[in-house]
């Protein structure tokens, strides 16, 4: 018999988005301490909501649990960008590799491009951004596959907002962005599937170029 998901509370629910938004926009820092009772004030909810969210977060990786120092954002570095960015780059142009083979419809992806094209904020771009890589990896046709993206995006995001507060470089990867989906609109899986790669290896050497992944180290190029 197959479980079903515990829905979590609205309350929870609402703290762990806002949270969650704090840390990809770069309100909250890495090593930034998340205090209960202060997040509960903030959010005027008791402590039981505020809990339950950062335990969830903590699974996702963007905060941290100790025993010692509580809980804290995710410091971001060299290895774990490597290691996040290697699932990428081992998972996603594959991913869009079959979808676009399949025929699979792109419209979100361009929404997304549109979206992030149009943005007032950074917060904004970054999640229209998140949608766009999402649209692309999602229809692949493969589920499984699918969600194993989705539990890296999170922490893909935290090594961006990271790097973009550092050296922002919203016009070069909008660049980058149209050209891969004009090749996947046009059936070049595997152009696309090759930009999109390139793509995501390119924006962590800039970010960490002491963070070499093992897709790239390879054959020696992104």
């Amino acid at each position: 018999m197959t479980s079903v998901p515990t829905p979590i509370p609205s309350r929870t629910q609402f703290v762990l988005e806002e949270i969650k938004r704090r840390i990809l926009t770069g309100q909250l820092t890495p090593g930034q301490a998340l205090v209960e009772t202060e997040l509960a004030a903030q959010f005027g909810v008791s402590k039981t909501p505020v809990r339950e969210a950062l335990k969830t977060l903590a699974g996702t990786g963007l905060v941290m649990m100790s025993q010692y120092k509580g809980v804290t954002v995710r410091m971001v570095d060299a290895d774990m960008a490597r290691e996040v960015y290697d699932v990428r780059l081992l998972l996603e142009p594959e991913a869009l590799r079959r979808a676009v083979r399949r025929g699979a419809s792109l419209e979100a992806a361009r929404d997304a491009l549109t979206r992030a094209d149009q943005a007032a904020d950074t917060a904004e771009r970054s999640l229209a951004n998140r949608e766009f890589h999402r649209a692309l990896y999602l229809p692949c046709g493969n589920p499984l596959l699918g969600r194993m993206l989705d539990q890296v995006r999170d922490q893909a995001a935290l090594v961006s907002a990271v790097a973009w507060a550092a050296e922002p470089s919203w016009e070069r990867e909008a660049s980058e962005h149209r050209e891969i989906l004009r090749l996947a609109l046009a059936g070049d899986a595997d152009g696309a599937a090759g930009a999109l790669h390139a793509h995501i290896a390119s924006f962590v050497e800039r970010a960490f170029p002491e963070a070499e992944t093992e897709a790239q180290g390879e054959d020696g190029q992104a």
